[in-house]
């Protein structure tokens, strides 16, 4: 690489990040002033504390408040870097709406580049769910009863010609994202996005896909390449296994990682680092090999196998229940259902056996049957976890392909410490809560980081003069009717927009519902999550000041200035629901209420509230609900993590 390619005049007789943290240094302290941005003390002290994280290639907690312009420290050091070792750095955020702050045509990149006159090359890694899927959209446009069939010919319509025809593609050409398509709401995408169960590998129309296209594009980025976490979980969870089946994994080799509001990126691990088994999944797989000339002893293996796998979800269904506030239903475990598990796990042997004596007869095809090996391969691993004496983490997801059982080994610790944290790389943590009480401990445990730097640095914000507080702690609001009257009366009173989050779906549901009967509901806009997609949500929440925006994801990463967020309601105080994950963290406390319930809820509490002052001109009001704000020990800790000079006042 030529060394024009830097951003500064590079001298190769001294240390390059100390030649690229002087260069960051002018940059805060002449070139962004010089464009008409104002120099932040907490930018400097950020830049020369990740300076420390670059040259000693270490993992750095940044956590730093709203105002404090931590984005453009990070992506200085992401690119100059990237540039110095010619591999590109991963930004890797907690959601899309994350992302979008970044790439939008006004964002955080755009204005560095126009700023300091700097071509930046980055590119998006989209999860795969973000895309259509080719092979769903011809299944949904033949079925006219499904939700949303007027959308499915339209859809069909503005594919770029090459999708169906052979021609060679002269260019990139980005199509089939969901940000394409704002007006379906999540429930129509999903007869039409990609999802677990399709099988790319065996599909003939992969290099006109969407999602293939968009991969093989962003690969080649040179500075910076943006993806989700789950996305970059999904990387390290399937790495060996991409590379073993001759794939590229999903993400190329990499100089660094930033993770925006790091203290989510246990949540991602714990989503990609399952087993999911499902029964018409494994049926439409195992059948593939009925389709060649077999023994018969292995025909009759696999037609047991189905039946025995179609009991066994007969009675995962059957003892399986719901959990408040969480998609996670809790699976009763009892000797029968253990039996059954074993009595699959006996079966999936036998055919394992039966195809070693099948392969070597060549009546399969190969392609088929490497990839029938992997499936059962990983279905036999899933299943053997419960032969252990200490049980994997187990739950049940039910969906459109109906249920599935998702089985998490209690190692996700392990697999960040082997595969992320013990390579010799800068990593970053980016928010403005990684610590309770002063401590970075709760989150570090949590991903299993035994040696980190760290720092804080709060908001530059008069939060005394621009945020008011204001909590309930009224039993008689305890009751939803008396809880909704009180915010109707809130809503109306607002002069600005307001955020109102959710710790569940099923809260907003209710809430939905209740509104509908609501004279308000006919004077205000509200937009609800689920409806559309996000960002053409939080587009129309932003550009219409009077609107309602009911959400359950958007604790983070909402960055709404001005009158249009002047109000956020927490409908609830953010504990974690009782499911089988956080149920297994708590068995592993030896005071699970102040080890794990509560450093959760302190955190997503800051974040949700940090929603409302974005700018130094902001003003607006924080409404907290939640029964537990009761507890003295409960509101004392709320009380400690309110702003400086922000005190809790009585709603």
């Amino acid at each position: 690489m030529t060394q024009h390619h830097y951003p500064f005049d590079f001298d190769p007789s001294q240390p390059y990040m100390q030649q690229a943290s002087d260069w960051i240094a002018d940059v805060f302290y002449e070139k962004l002033p010089e464009a008409g941005l104002e120099l932040r003390d907490e930018q400097i002290y950020m830049a020369f504390q990740l300076e420390r994280a670059y040259a000693d290639k270490q993992t750095i907690f940044a956590e730093a408040g709203v105002g404090t312009g931590k984005t453009f420290v990070y992506l200085l050091y992401a690119i100059s870097y990237a540039r110095y070792t010619r591999k590109p750095a991963i930004i890797a955020c907690a959601d899309e709406s994350l992302i979008e702050q970044l790439v939008k045509p006004e964002g955080d990149i755009a204005k560095l580049s126009r700023h300091l006159g700097l071509t930046i090359d980055s590119r998006l890694g989209r999860s795969p769910d973000q895309y259509v899927c080719l092979n769903k959209l011809d299944d949904a446009r033949g079925d006219a009863q499904l939700e949303g069939a007027e959308h499915f010919d339209d859809i069909y319509r503005s594919l770029p010609d090459f999708v169906h025809k052979p021609e060679t593609m002269q260019s990139f050409y980005p199509y089939g994202n969901r940000r394409d398509y704002p007006e379906l709401s999540d429930e129509v995408w999903d007869h039409v996005g990609w999802d677990v169960f399709q099988d790319c590998m065996v599909c003939s129309r992969r290099h006109r896909c969407g999602q293939t296209l968009s991969r093989d594009h962003y690969r080649k980025s040179t500075d910076l390449i943006i993806c989700s976490h789950d996305f970059y979980m999904e990387h390290v969870w399937t790495y060996e296994a991409r590379k073993r089946e001759g794939q590229l994994p999903l993400l190329p080799e990499h100089s660094s990682v930033v993770f925006d509001e790091g203290h989510l990126l246990e949540t991602a691990a714990q989503q990609a680092l399952t087993y999911k088994l499902n029964h018409a999944v494994f049926e439409s797989i195992i059948t593939r090999l009925l389709e060649g000339e077999i023994r018969e002893s292995l025909a009759l293996a696999i037609e047991d196998a189905i039946v025995q796998s179609e009991q066994l979800f007969d009675r995962i269904q059957q003892s399986s229940r719901a959990v408040a506030a969480s998609d996670r239903r809790e699976l009763l475990w009892d000797n029968t259902l253990i039996q059954e598990v074993n009595r699959l796990h006996q079966l999936l042997d036998l055919i394992e056996e039966e195809l070693v004596f099948e392969s070597g007869l060549f009546t399969l095809d190969e392609y088929q049957l490497k990839i029938v090996e992997e499936h059962l391969e990983m279905i036999q691993y899933a299943l053997s976890l419960f032969r252990k004496p200490e049980k994997p983490i187990s739950w049940v997801m039910e969906d459109k392909s109906g249920i599935s059982l998702v089985i998490m080994p209690k190692m996700v610790k392990e697999v960040l410490e082997e595969h992320v944290f013990s390579r010799k790389m800068p990593i970053v943590f980016s928010s403005a809560t990684l610590s309770v009480d002063g401590s970075f401990e709760y989150t570090m445990d949590s991903l299993g980081i035994k040696q980190a730097e760290s720092f804080s640095v709060a908001s530059p914000y008069d939060y005394e003069n621009k945020m008011r507080v204001l909590a309930s702690d009224s039993e008689a609001l305890d009751e939803f009717a008396n809880q909704m009257q009180a915010t109707v009366k809130l809503l109306g009173e607002a002069e600005g927009g307001t955020l109102i989050l959710f710790p569940s779906r099923e809260e907003l549901a209710r809430f939905k519902q209740a509104m509908n009967d609501e004279p308000l509901a006919q004077q205000r806009r509200f937009l609800y999550e689920g409806t559309s997609e996000i960002s053409h949500l939080i587009g129309a929440f932003q550009a219409d000041e009077s609107s309602v925006l009911c959400a359950v994801t958007l604790w983070e990463g909402l960055d709404i200035p001005g009158p249009s967020l002047s109000q956020v309601i927490v409908w609830s105080l953010p504990f974690p629901p009782n499911d089988p994950v956080f149920a297994a963290r708590r068995a592993d406390a030896q005071l699970p209420f102040e080890e794990v319930d509560m450093p959760y809820m302190l955190l997503r509490l800051r974040q949700g509230m940090g929603r409302l002052i974005r700018t130094s001109s902001d003003e607006g009001t924080v409404v907290i609900f939640g029964e537990e704000m009761r507890q003295p020990a409960v509101k004392e800790r709320i009380s400690a993590i309110m702003p400086k000079g922000v005190k809790l006042l009585a709603l």
